[in-house]
């Protein structure tokens, strides 16, 4: 059985790694506004999210006869060889799950830019203008030239 964690634990440890770095390369298709490449590394993400899933799942797996307690606790009743594996790996999957939460709050940020800076653009295209008052909900109020007569 703790052959098994470990094995678990590495590999998540592995895959949030690889969830993360795929965050820094979608931070940078943000900044570049390179949709298409953003839109494939969206696919990648999905991959890797299937993959954690399954190894959670794995991990709960493992957990689920011990008794109820932290998993430091849990691995401290582990042989002190093992023990300190275990401890190892853990940090390091917290550490991988930090760096790719920060990326993924620091990603949607830029997303919400990109979406606003989109919107302001298909705005001045479409001859809007933006009131100096606010809506009830916070928002600028936009009104729209009529640019077309559909009825002609």
């Amino acid at each position: 059985m703790w052959q098994a964690l470990i094995d678990t634990l590495d590999k998540l440890g592995a895959t949030y790694a690889d969830l993360a770095t795929l965050g820094e390369k979608k931070y940078a298709a943000l900044v570049n506004v390179d949709m298409k490449n953003f839109s494939a590394l969206l696919d990648e993400e999905k991959a890797i999210i299937t993959k954690i899933n399954k190894l959670e799942q794995n991990r709960l797996e493992l957990f689920k006869d011990s008794p109820k307690m932290s998993a430091e606790d849990f691995y401290k009743s582990a042989p002190a060889p093992i023990a300190e594996e275990l401890f190892k790996l853990h940090k390091r999957l917290v550490e991988n799950v930090q760096r790719a939460l920060k990326l993924r709050d620091d990603n949607q940020v830029l997303a919400q830019c990109a979406l606003d800076s989109a919107q302001m653009n298909l705005n001045k295209l479409g001859g809007a203008t933006v009131e100096p008052t606010y809506s009830g909900k916070g928002a600028g109020v936009v009104t729209h030239q009529k640019n077309f007569d559909f009825m002609a």
